[in-house]
């Protein structure tokens, strides 16, 4: 699934005048001027002694080479600590770093974790997964639950989702599902925002530019050859193969999909639609991120 969804995160704020608290606003504030090194050296310290918006900044940091020498086990290690104590970002961050690097279970713990305290984009992640019964024992009406809570904050993926699964679940398992997503959002409302005034540093997703739809070359591009290899991405389950058809045929012109083929897989009642092949899975979730839709890595039939 795509987390594409879904990997841009804004760097937390602790809204407080503690010393500690503006020594995190003053890295912040260096990291916007792109004095990446002078943000490090301010969040390092504070991390060290535990503050979880520091540690989260500094993964960042080490997430996309900014101030440090590029480190994903230095960064996963930074967003560990900080996800202990309970930051949202932090969980969601490392549970989609887990999830796309193979480690599911420690994965979904953590955007469950997240999910629960309303997260959008790991109430999306959680609740597909959830609905597939991708890593997690399959609940298609809590599924249905956790993505309606994320389209229900405007995440466009998972309104996009939401419309999948309207096709595919009756109406009284919709139903139960929404009031499951009211119960829930009543027990654990979604995190409130920053104030508006409160700086942030530029979104550290900036250093790869978020994955999007590509805009169509205007030069005719030669066919792309024949892909090759054991991974595909799963793209939807749909109760009527005409709607996995039609989804694939909505994705088919993005380049990420290019030399690649759709596979309908009758599950039951349902039909999983995936794409492929890739040559790893590593490609196959750089597909997924370049989508714009929710999708996971599977391996090949």
């Amino acid at each position: 699934m795509r987390t594409q969804l879904w990997m841009a995160i804004a760097l937390g704020v602790v809204g407080t005048a503690s010393v500690q608290a503006q020594s995190v606003k003053t890295g912040i504030e260096a990291w916007q001027r792109s004095d990446y090194v002078a943000a490090v050296a301010i969040w390092k310290p504070l991390a060290e002694k535990g503050d979880p918006d520091a540690a989260f900044n500094l993964g960042q940091a080490y997430r996309f080479g900014r101030g440090v020498k590029m480190s994903l086990s230095e960064a996963q290690s930074w967003f560990e600590i900080a996800a202990r104590k309970g930051h949202v970002d932090a969980q969601t961050t490392l549970g989609l770093l887990l999830f796309q690097n193979g480690n599911q279970t420690a994965g979904l713990r953590w955007l469950k974790a997240a999910a629960d305290k309303g997260e959008p984009r790991a109430l999306l992640v959680y609740g597909t997964a959830l609905f597939n019964g991708d890593g997690v024992a399959q609940n298609p009406v809590l599924g249905y639950a956790y993505v309606s809570r994320a389209a229900a904050q405007g995440l466009q993926p998972a309104k996009d989702t939401l419309a999948q699964l309207d096709q595919i679940l009756p109406l009284e398992d919709r139903r139960r599902g929404v009031a499951l997503a009211i119960a829930k959002a009543k027990a654990a409302p979604a995190p409130s925002s920053k104030p508006a005034k409160a700086p942030k540093p530029a979104r550290t997703a900036s250093a790869k530019p978020p994955a999007a739809h590509p805009a169509p070359k205007a030069v005719a591009a030669a066919p792309a050859p024949a892909a090759s290899g054991n991974w595909r991405i799963q793209l939807g389950a749909f109760s009527q193969r005409g709607s996995a058809e039609a989804l694939f045929r909505k994705l088919s012109g993005n380049a990420a999909l290019a030399g690649h083929q759709a596979y309908y897989l009758p599950v039951g009642a349902i039909t999983r639609l995936q794409a492929g092949p890739f040559e790893s899975k590593a490609a196959a979730t750089s597909a997924c991120k370049a989508l714009g839709v929710a999708c996971f890595p599977v391996p090949g039939k």
